[in-house]
């Protein structure tokens, strides 16, 4: 069970761990806006540049200096095996810029994500958006909350008034082929469409009320949802697999999600809209 001070414990952590974000944001902000990074390639054929490098030093080294006890995991790191990092009872997962497609398209659209796992849950969920300067946070059992420059508040998902009929808000890609969403929906819905970028500023769009649900498909990394997954639970959504499984959290070597769902009003009978399961064996 949770104690007082533990929750007080984690209350510290995640404003350390929001503090260094939105540092990682500036350092990003800046060479965004100065164009000077550098772009690669990794082994998957995805781009990394220069920034998501700088960023993840800056990270490391401010949750080092945060939490000194406490391994970090980092899409731009490198990963122990798994039999070392599956003993872990916690740790940060971090992705220093989500979206890194969308800043080098130059859209603005991207984020900088901090998460902590404790047994195998996120319990901690930062997303900065830097070039909005809005910071979103949660803390499980503590509510989601968005600050930005009229200050904070708290969040929730949109609530339908008629959650089996009225037009649902999908959130898409702008750089995904919608027709790989769309032929996994039912077609008796009216669906009104909200292009977006990166992963994380969709589930921030639903625990806030602009958008009601988005599908992922394609490759992701746990660093990914974490966050997500706290900061959209807590505002009264959650995020599954397209099965509609719960997804898992350093339980495998392979750190990679499968397609997963972000879900907004808990009223909607979201089985029946996303329809790609009942083809899954």
């Amino acid at each position: 069970m949770t104690t007082t001070n533990s929750i007080e414990q984690l209350q510290g952590w995640l404003q350390g761990a929001a503090d260094i974000a939105m540092r990682a944001g500036d350092l990003i902000l800046e060479l965004y806006e100065e164009q000077a990074y550098e772009t690669y390639e990794k082994d998957d054929e995805s781009p990394v540049t220069s920034a998501d490098f700088a960023a993840n030093r800056l990270i490391v080294d401010g949750l080092a200096a945060l939490t000194p006890d406490i391994p970090v995991l980092s899409e731009e790191g490198s990963h122990l095996a798994f039999e070392e990092r599956r003993k872990w009872p916690r740790y940060w997962m971090i992705d220093p810029i989500d979206g890194t497609q969308e800043f080098i398209a130059r859209s603005g659209d991207f984020g900088v994500i901090i998460a902590l796992v404790e047994y195998n849950q996120p319990v901690l969920g930062v997303i900065y958006w830097p070039a909005g300067d809005v910071l979103y946070t949660a803390q499980r059992g503590q509510g989601a909350f968005r600050r930005d420059v009229h200050g904070i508040q708290r969040i929730q998902v949109r609530r339908l008034a008629d959650p089996l009929n009225d037009v649902l808000h999908l959130a898409i890609s702008r750089r995904q082929p919608r027709e790989r969403v769309l032929q996994r929906m039912t077609s008796d819905r009216e669906l009104q469409l909200v292009p977006a970028g990166s992963c994380s500023l969709k589930a921030c769009m639903i625990a806030e009320g602009r958008a009601d649900c988005f599908l992922r498909v394609g490759p992701t990394g746990e660093w990914d949802t974490a966050a997500a997954e706290v900061i959209v639970g807590e505002a009264g959504g959650r995020i599954v697999s397209e099965s509609f499984t719960p997804l898992t959290y350093n339980q495998e070597a392979n750190l990679g999600n499968p397609n997963f769902i972000i879900l907004g009003d808990p009223e909607v009978p979201w089985q029946h809209v996303f329809t790609h399961h009942r083809n899954a064996d």
